[in-house]
């Protein structure tokens, strides 16, 4: 796949987004109840031009950028036509390529340049230093149209 990414920035109060959880909730393996990672654009089933926005939800926990450990928190990570890591890749930073991108500065949104056709696009949440949340807190995996 021939993908070129561009990233919109959207940093509010500096570095973090949102307020951020108790730490029990993070120590437990467990979320917060009703904590959710997901799409707020495109919908699922869209059909969209390139360069496609992309805009990211999280409900129950804040926004951190990479490097920042704070409690409650995370950063998102988009996976475009790829599958979530299981098993033991979930102990390791996930990857940063052009199915596995990045959004370290907090970022909330983002500009995809995707080559026509149908894509999948999924969301991960991962910690300070990149690695999956555990239990990996993963959005519902949309499918796009890119005219």
């Amino acid at each position: 796949m021939n993908t070129r990414i561009s990233h919109l920035i959207i940093l509010c109060g500096g570095f973090f987004i949102g307020l951020t959880m108790s730490a029990c909730a993070e120590e437990s393996g467990h979320w917060p109840a009703g904590a959710e990672v997901y799409f707020i654009a495109p919908e699922d089933g869209a059909t969209v031009s390139s360069p496609v926005r992309v805009v990211f939800g999280l409900r129950g926990l804040g926004i951190a950028p990479a490097g920042v450990d704070e409690s409650g928190t995370g950063h998102h990570h988009l996976l475009i036509d790829t599958e979530v890591p299981s098993g033991e890749d979930l102990q390791y930073a996930l990857p940063s390529d052009e199915q596995h991108v990045h959004f370290g500065r907090g970022q909330t949104e983002a500009l995809l340049d995707l080559a026509p056709g149908e894509h999948t696009l999924q969301m991960i949440l991962g910690d300070w230093s990149h690695v999956p949340h555990d239990p990996p807190l993963v959005s519902r995996k949309i499918i796009i149209h890119v005219e």
